[in-house]
């Protein structure tokens, strides 16, 4: 096994959590440098990390440090062009979400792999716990039979206050509300149990937050082998959780936790005369590592190990990016949006405003909801 070299570029929060994660990997991987613009929060990191390079400009960073993958823990406007400028170097990417802020932008990505041979995945660590492997698995086998109705809910809590930061809470920094930038996790585990999805209708509403997306939005998706789904993405919801629910012919499969799960998190329910059958399916798996962004680095490793793509690559990124725009075309037109619709000259494929159709919408009726009637 290769020790591979990595560099994270951010150290806001989400950098320590990398760090804390690459930690963990131990002899798979090396921390050789970290990058910040902000010179005083890079030294404190680097500090506390044991890192020798710093640097406060990524070009220099992969011309001087040769890292093997680089982490991305920037704000999500950053994304898009820090993963191109490391890909046409040569240097695998990992980004945090969400990928790209756009699906025009997230395109271009497929030029830069080609460039520098490099490949980018994103940081959807809920893919990665045993129970999820294990649902993906069964679903749709002889044992669970196919799924046919399932539910999402990412049901979270922001106060005005967490939006005091500049670029949170903005289409032009964020890409969105809580369908970006939030739910996004749980409904790309979604897709990656329940596989592509056709066809979805949406709504999307700014309820109480001082902001200009959305801070609540709601979808019924169709997937391509049937099943129908519900999602809600909010950021309204005191009580805190993150659920999955899907009712397949024999078992209901369900996870709920809020920000990772372990095993102990996922219930499974057999339908009536089905008890063994799904109980010896279920039990008959590995069942021992949870969800978590560790689990996820030493996935990588191991595909770079062996040559192949990276999990959660670009392709099926795409996909759960492509379902966040579909939610917002539809909210904000009204009309159900289909896999594929949305190419170059759809007002949602540069953005998910839709070239300001959404603030518009979300403007009128959070202005219509405060008058009097």
């Amino acid at each position: 096994m290769r020790t591979y070299k990595v560099a994270l570029v951010g150290t806001g929060g989400i950098a320590a959590i990398h760090a804390d994660n690459l930690a963990r990997a131990k002899d798979r991987v090396e921390l050789v440098a970290a990058c910040d613009v902000d010179q005083a929060r890079l030294a404190a990191f680097g500090d506390e990390n044991g890192i020798v390079g710093r640097y406060q400009d990524l070009t220099q960073l992969l011309a001087e440090a040769k890292p093997d993958i680089v982490h991305l823990c920037t704000p999500p406007m950053l994304h898009i062009d820090q993963a191109i400028e490391c890909l046409e170097a040569g240097v695998h990417v990992l980004s945090e979400k969400p990928p790209a802020l756009s699906l025009a932008d997230f395109d271009r990505l497929n030029t830069a792999q080609a460039v520098g041979g490099a490949q980018f995945s994103c940081v959807f660590q809920h893919r990665f716990g045993d129970a999820s492997t294990a649902a993906q698995t069964l679903i749709g086998g002889s044992d669970f039979g196919r799924p046919l109705v399932a539910s999402c809910d990412t049901l979270w809590y922001r106060p005005d206050s967490y939006f005091d930061l500049p670029w949170r809470g903005s289409w032009n920094a964020e890409g969105g509300g809580p369908t970006m930038g939030h739910g996004i996790h749980q409904f790309d585990l979604l897709l990656h149990l329940l596989g592509p999805w056709t066809e979805v209708t949406a709504l999307a509403s700014r309820q109480a937050r001082a902001t200009s997306t959305e801070d609540l939005s709601a979808a019924l998706v169709r997937f391509e082998n049937g099943a129908v789904a519900t999602l809600i993405n909010s950021l309204l919801s005191p009580r805190e959780t993150s659920d999955i629910r899907i009712d397949c012919e024999f078992a209901t499969i369900e996870l709920s936790h809020l920000y990772g799960y372990s095993t102990d998190n996922w219930t499974v329910t057999p339908a009536p005369g089905h008890e063994s059958m799904v109980a010896n399916a279920w039990n008959g798996q590995p069942l021992e590592r949870g969800s978590g962004h560790s689990a996820q680095f030493l996935a990588m490793y191991d595909a770079l190990d062996a040559g192949r793509p990276l999990p959660a690559g670009a392709a099926s990124a795409r996909q759960t990016l492509e379902l966040a725009a579909a939610i917002y075309a539809s909210a904000f037109t009204g009309a159900p949006v289909r896999s594929g619709d949305i190419v170059p000259g759809h007002p949602f494929y540069s953005g998910m405003d839709g070239a300001g159709l959404g603030t518009r919408v979300l403007d009128e009726t959070a202005l219509a909801a405060a008058s009097p009637a």
